[in-house]
């Protein structure tokens, strides 16, 4: 697998490992974590053919959750690790005989700036693209995709919503990190609805989607929307994590609209300055913070059995007993 090292990849490892299965992680760099864990690291690049050739070496399962996540930084970037690595990691893969080839995705590839309520897989790729971040995700799980030949090689995608749980050192501490710096504020009315998933649920997902992944199912070449099917308000989810962190709820707004043009400008200057450094607002982040996206998860409920073990409570409750 790809990732292992990371949020959601040690989740799934512990849950392989769990099951006795053998695993070996293509990593960037070592990670006690996995070596306690007893498994195979091989230290490299997705961009590398002979390290990616020598990962997928004598594997029946690839699960490909490594990727360059963010609202900014430059196409080459973006597109060279999520895109032409994945394209790699699957020819690698094809050529060492895999079998089976999981691929984690976003449920952004489907996102043009506007609510989306209960929708499902055949929502089509947008026309535009508000981040190179979901343009290269995109491009990438339709290579995974197609690259399904209902035989020999198996694909499917899993799209996981906003994954939270402990030891992410991603969304829940930058949220935090705004909040505590007074920089946090409410995009929108704060009636948006949105889908999370509690980060072992969407370990538990992939390892069934694996197992369902066979040449007479409906899951090969396929992509799902996974979450805790249960929409949460989006602000309302935040103050809760906030007071979990002894963190006072926030209180002051920002519109929709003013938050939109506002990510324009600072999107317009930081590239005129050629700024690297993420903006504190761009298009992509006010929208998503200011609309409802919430899914229809009914096609991974039929095709591999999913449904989330660990409820939204539950789930909040070892966030808070981990800190």
């Amino acid at each position: 697998m790809t990732g292992g090292n990371g949020f959601l990849g040690q989740y799934i490892v512990e849950q392989l490992v769990a099951e006795k299965s053998f695993v070996r992680s293509l990593s960037r760099r070592p990670s006690n974590a996995l070596k306690a864990l007893g498994v195979e690291t091989v230290l490299g690049d997705l961009r590398d053919p002979g390290i990616v050739q020598r990962a997928c070496q004598d594997m029946d399962v690839v699960f490909h959750v490594a990727g360059v996540a963010g609202i900014w930084g430059p196409w080459k970037y973006f597109h060279g690790i999520n895109t032409r690595g994945t394209e790699q990691l699957v020819a690698s893969a094809m050529q060492a005989g895999v079998q089976k080839f999981v691929y984690t995705s976003s449920p952004s590839v489907t996102f043009d700036g506007t609510d989306q309520k209960f929708i499902d897989e055949s929502e089509p790729y947008p026309s535009r693209w508000l981040c190179h971040y979901q343009h290269s995700k995109a491009l990438a799980e339709q290579h995974v995709l197609q690259a399904h030949n209902g035989n020999s090689f198996l694909t499917c995608a899993l799209r996981p919503h906003l994954i939270w749980g402990p030891r992410d050192q991603h969304l829940i501490p930058r949220l935090l990190d705004r909040a505590r710096s007074g920089r946090l504020r409410q995009v929108g009315d704060g009636q948006n609805l949105v889908d999370m998933i509690y980060v072992e649920n969407a370990a538990q997902a992939h390892l069934l989607a694996a197992k369902a992944l066979t040449p007479s199912s409906a899951v090969g070449g396929n992509a799902y929307f996974i979450s805790q099917d249960q929409p949460v308000n989006c602000w309302k989810w935040i103050n809760q994590i906030l007071v979990l962190a002894d963190i006072p709820p926030i209180h002051k707004s920002i519109s929709k609209q003013a938050a939109w043009r506002l990510g324009g400008v600072t999107e317009f200057v930081y590239t005129l300055l050629g700024r690297t450094s993420e903006p504190p607002m761009t298009r992509f982040l006010a929208a998503q913070l200011a609309t409802s996206h919430y899914f229809d998860t009914s096609r991974a409920r039929k095709d591999f059995g999913f449904h989330p073990r660990i409820s939204t409570e539950e789930g909040m409750r070892r966030l808070g007993q981990s800190w």
